[in-house]
């Protein structure tokens, strides 16, 4: 891997990264923000990871979100 200095978000896995939102806002508040159906109809971790991984629009919410609480 290459150091990416200038990434804050360099070494946070998404896991990581969606945890920390639920656990901050709760599903549905980040489902609010965020209007997704894997956070708003039965939400779950594991199902939620599927979609972002699968949908680069919505992962890139989810990091901007972060960022924008976190950081």
């Amino acid at each position: 891997m290459h150091p990416q200095p200038k990434n804050p978000l360099h070494g946070l896995t998404l896991e990581f990264i969606l945890t920390r939102l639920v656990e901050h806002y709760g599903w549905e508040e980040l489902g609010r923000r965020i209007e997704v159906r894997c956070f708003i109809l039965d939400p779950s971790i594991k199902s939620s990871l599927k979609f972002l991984r699968q949908t680069p629009w919505a992962r890139s919410q989810v990091e901007n979100l972060y960022l924008d609480t976190f950081a």
